[in-house]
């Protein structure tokens, strides 16, 4: 078979990324050969894959997260398109993993075109390649002004003859008029498809809400396939930092007598912030991410976060009043940590023609070291150690490279060929490398060294805590909630049959959608 099934959502963060990957991994537990696919992404949080021809590329970390619910290694394919927002304006598009252009909101239709026919073709040959290919849409399927040219929602479920079932977030209310909203903002072509709903993030009695259940049928004549309730523990791997709450997860209790408090600056274009969520997963290591400067001076740990825009966000951080809130943490000697844009925001200087074009601004000055962004950006997995005999793994994403160092500064960690990498000066520490705190042993030592400079003598980290697990244990929650709250036989019915046939339309519609994008050729190459 070659079975497919797309999940959209009334809204951003309705739950489409959590759900896909539960499907994927409700599949796998079957026996499937099943594959992520989401057409295009636009999100700063991405992951670094290494292709067929060694190098490294970017796609979005929700994908990887799907991929590792099938038990598969990402592949560039799955998201073959990422956008990744640099100003409310730009964004960097990243196609096939490797940064080609950038465009703008007039622009983005000159090259929509090859968007849509890469992102077509990487789908035909995933569905040539696996049992069934479960795409994800991104926002919602009703942005009727972006319709024509869409390749990511209707558009590809049309291309490919996809059953599509729509997801909507009732914690955020309004869940009926939404779905309801969605479909009947759909051309008739487009509501063919639209097979049913699902519920996400129900709290309560379901006796009450079925009632409405019942009543959305009646006037959509589609069912509700079913409703996944609200669990505390789906916040691993998070497609959007505004997806976080103000604390990350919820911090186990410590092991000793002292919580240590890191705060996470939530930079306005912040990327990859998945880095500090290994943290979180710490007993007694509290995580929050802010934008109060009070909250900073209270931290044990402060940490600036890679960002896409790291001239502007350090302007931000100027103007916002951290700037100094950062600089007076580190003056009192507590431990201060920048992962990427935000070792780059901790140097003398940065020298930049290539992403805000500013030329060289001044840095924290809070480590003797010099940035210059460069036009190639590197994209690589790293691999090596610290403290001599620590293994660490990690990703680099970046344009920043370090061009001046004090040749006395000692690097926070070392590659595999001996080569320093990053930099420390008493309770200061930078590096290129996201993803670091994933390695369970250095996690520990380098939590162990924060704790005793912030005077944290009680605080002790647990030897027995596994990162790698406890995202695992995520990804089983999530097929657990697919198979305890999904009509599974009717979700499998849509995969191998397709859009059940006479499905009504819903006035008032909209008109048929005049794409610029031609499909016909790849029509027939996706089908």
């Amino acid at each position: 078979m070659s079975g497919g099934l797309l999940v959209a959502g009334t809204t951003s963060d309705a739950g489409k990324s959590v759900l896909t990957a539960g499907i994927c991994r409700w599949l796998r537990r079957r026996g499937v050969r099943v594959a992520p696919f989401k057409a295009q992404n636009m999100s700063n949080n991405s992951a670094v894959v290494v292709g067929p021809d060694g190098r490294g590329g970017e796609l979005g970390r929700a994908q990887a997260m799907q991929a590792a619910a099938c038990g598969l290694d990402a592949d560039l394919r799955f998201n073959p398109v990422l956008l990744k927002p640099g100003s409310d304006q730009a964004s960097q598009v990243v196609l096939l993993g490797e940064a080609v252009d950038t465009v703008t909101a007039g622009n983005y239709h000159e090259v929509r075109s090859r968007l849509a026919t890469t992102a077509y073709a990487a789908l035909t040959e995933l569905r040539e390649e696996y049992d069934v290919v479960i795409c994800e849409g991104a926002g919602s399927p009703a942005e009727i002004n972006l319709r024509d040219g869409d390749y990511v929602n209707m558009g590809l479920a049309r291309a490919a003859g996809l059953p599509t079932i729509v997801v909507g977030d009732i914690d955020r209310g309004g869940v009926f008029a939404s779905m309801f909203g969605t479909v009947a903002l759909l051309d008739a072509a487009d509501q063919a498809l639209v097979a049913g709903f699902v519920v996400n993030k129900f709290r309560g009695d379901r006796g009450l809400l079925q009632p409405g259940l019942d009543m959305l049928r009646r006037v959509t004549g589609r069912p509700t396939y079913g409703v996944v309730p609200w669990a505390l523990d789906l916040w691993l791997d998070a497609e959007d930092s505004l997806a976080y709450g103000r604390v990350l997860g919820r911090p186990p209790a410590p092991r000793g007598t002292d919580w240590l408090d890191v705060a996470v600056v939530r930079l306005p274009r912040i990327s990859n912030a998945t880095d500090v969520e290994a943290l979180a997963t710490e007993p007694g290591v509290r995580v929050r991410l802010t934008v109060e400067p009070a909250e900073l001076a209270a931290a044990d740990l402060v940490v600036l976060p890679g960002t896409k825009s790291t001239v502007a966000d350090l302007a931000w951080l100027r103007e916002t009043g951290l700037a100094d809130a950062v600089l007076a943490h580190a003056a009192a000697g507590r431990p201060l940590l920048g992962i990427c844009g935000g070792f780059q925001m901790l140097g003398r200087a940065i020298h930049d023609p290539v992403e805000s074009r500013a030329g060289t601004v001044p840095g924290l000055g809070l480590l003797p070291v010099e940035i210059t962004f460069e036009p190639v950006k590197t994209v690589r997995r790293a691999e090596g150690s610290a403290a001599g005999d620590v293994p660490v793994s990690g990703y680099e994403i970046h344009h920043g490279r370090v061009s001046t160092a004090d040749p006395g500064l000692a690097p926070l960690l070392r590659h595999t060929d001996g080569t320093g990498e990053g930099a420390r000066l008493g309770n200061v520490y930078g590096t290129h490398w996201h993803g670091t705190f994933s390695s369970d042993e250095f996690r520990r030592r380098f939590l162990t060294e924060v704790a005793a400079a912030a005077g944290r003598t009680g605080f002790k980290v647990a030897p027995d805590t596994s990162f790698a697990a406890a995202r695992e244990r995520t990804l089983d929650l999530l097929g657990d909630l697919v198979e305890e709250h999904l009509d599974t036989d009717a979700l499998w019915r849509l995969i191998e049959s397709g859009p059940p046939p006479g499905l009504p339309f819903v006035p008032p519609g909209a008109p048929p959608a005049q794409s610029d994008v031609r499909r016909p050729a790849v029509d027939r190459a996706v089908q």
